[in-house]
């Protein structure tokens, strides 16, 4: 798949969004990229999947893990397409943890899956889950990466596609200033 191929099924399922968001990171975009309802289709998660899962065969990862709630679709579906068990992390009182009995042997190989990566910093709250578990991370990847660049990882990265999406701090916000009203759509929901 191209990054033409990956952005055009995001207009395709109208899940390249117009207006005024709060991201999971706290800063405020005019754009908002949805993949869940990308990922709602089996067929379009699969293909994804099965492009990520290409860049990373031969890398002998033993499980693939994505926070929740966006990587938990695209853990499974790349998980699958290695043939590796797929596991989520999530939030409690705030803070990323393993849960739910999902048991991490010392020493396994781990590659992170995230959705779309703004700043990073919740994959990187899921490899400190891992490396406190003796866990390595071998990889990282995701479908959208729009962080200009600015996310790194210390392990191999990598996107299906780019985007570059300005954002803002709240205070520095034009859409705040202009008064369109806001949208949390992201998993924090905060």
């Amino acid at each position: 798949m191209t990054e033409k191929d990956v952005l055009d099924i995001f207009r395709k399922k109208n899940a390249l969004l117009n207006g005024h968001f709060k991201l999971s990171s706290g800063l405020h975009s005019g754009k908002y990229l949805q993949c869940a309802i990308v990922l709602q289709y089996p067929d379009v998660a699969e293909k994804l999947a099965k492009d990520i899962a290409k860049r990373f065969m031969g890398e002998n990862i033993d499980f693939v893990v994505g926070p929740a709630f966006g990587g938990v679709t695209l853990a499974y579906e790349v998980a699958r397409a290695l043939g590796v068990r797929g596991i989520f992390t999530e939030r409690q009182d705030g803070k990323m943890t393993r849960r739910r009995g999902f048991s991490v042997a010392s020493g396994e190989k781990a590659l992170v899956v995230e959705d779309v990566v703004t700043t990073g910093g919740s994959t990187k709250e899921v490899i400190d889950v891992l490396e406190s578990l003796g866990a390595k991370t071998t990889g990282v990847a995701c479908v959208i990466d729009r962080s200009g660049g600015k996310a790194e990882f210390h392990v191999k990265f990598e996107a299906l596609a780019k985007i570059v999406v300005e954002t803002f701090q709240e205070g520095d916000c034009p859409l705040c200033k202009s008064g369109i009203s806001i949208t949390k759509p992201g998993s924090r929901g905060k």
